[in-house]
């Protein structure tokens, strides 16, 4: 038999796994992976091999950036506003009821601790310039929605991740593992960034009315969901496009092989086009998740195996 207490404890941790939402961390997984392989394509040819330690305590530290930043999120939205009753997209646990708005901003500043002990050795190898993205990182993920400007009531939540999520992921990672910065990686972490920043613009469009009565001034909020429904498909379309500039640097599979994950990306497009904001874009959000995953692994495996 179960005791009360215990059920009560079961029930904290599995609100806390539902607060770090699990579907989202493909997001900080992917960088990690297409950085190395890029690397790996790099290093390869000239004799070296990439050190996996090192990628690996990259994507650790990324993980509890994210996870942090998702339970600032969830306690200060809660806090707002923002998440309310009237929210169409997933339950969030603060709002619910199920933890505190001290638990989950605690819970929040115990992963940035984590992501900052994992990012020890990073440093180490990296120096500086790795010191620095780091300390960046940690302080974004707060005043993601926290602080005094919140990026994501201001209209920068897009920016927020094309740049976290996409360029100085990659290029972090790549740096670290070659110690030099090229053209390849920026390419790849534009389109990775590119397909992350998707999923905050489906949300954004979701909750883009909610948005609107608690003066979270998001893109989508901020111009409407014509736009909303135009920054979705650019977002897609120019991370595809871009896969010319691998055909044309004679990366071929690297080029063709993410385009398995096209069709998914042309129905939510569609999707998010001829339908009003409501909860089947939760299942849109799903869908955008594993495009940039499928994307990722596919681009990461062109580089394997160029």
């Amino acid at each position: 038999m179960i005791s009360i207490e215990q059920a009560q404890e079961q029930s904290k941790i599995n609100a806390f796994i539902l607060a770090a939402r699990p579907k989202t961390l493909a997001a900080a997984f992917v960088p990690i992976l297409v950085a190395t392989a890029v690397a790996y394509s790099e290093l390869n040819a000239s004799g070296l091999k990439v050190q996996w330690s090192l990628s690996l305590f990259a994507l650790l530290s990324s993980i509890f950036i994210q996870i942090g930043t998702n339970f600032i999120n969830d306690a200060i939205d809660f806090k707002k506003g923002a998440d309310n009753e009237k929210r169409i997209g997933p339950k969030r646990m603060t709002q619910s009821g199920l933890l505190s708005s001290k638990q989950v901003l605690f819970g929040g500043l115990c992963c940035f601790l984590l992501a900052a002990l994992f990012g020890v050795p990073l440093i180490v190898s990296g120096g500086l310039p790795i010191l620095f993205v780091g300390i960046v990182s940690i302080i974004c993920g707060y005043i993601y929605t926290g602080g005094p400007y919140p990026l994501a009531y201001k209209g920068l939540g897009e920016l927020f991740v094309i740049l976290f999520f996409g360029i100085i992921a990659v290029l972090g990672v790549y740096y670290l593992q070659t110690n030099t910065i090229h053209l390849h990686a920026f390419i790849a972490s534009l389109q990775i960034g590119l397909l992350a920043t998707v999923l905050i613009s489906i949300n954004n469009f979701r909750d883009y009315i909610e948005d609107k009565k608690v003066h979270k001034m998001t893109l989508a909020a901020i111009f409407g969901k014509k736009f909303a429904r135009f920054e979705i498909a650019f977002l897609f379309s120019f991370a595809f496009l871009l896969n010319i500039y691998w055909y044309l640097s004679g990366y071929i599979f690297v080029a063709f092989l993410p385009l398995i994950s096209l069709p998914l990306s042309i129905y939510v497009t569609r999707g998010v086009i001829i339908n009003e904001p409501s909860p089947i874009f939760n299942k849109f959000l799903g869908m955008s998740a594993a495009v940039q995953m499928l994307f990722g692994i596919f681009m990461s495996i062109g580089f394997f195996i160029r």
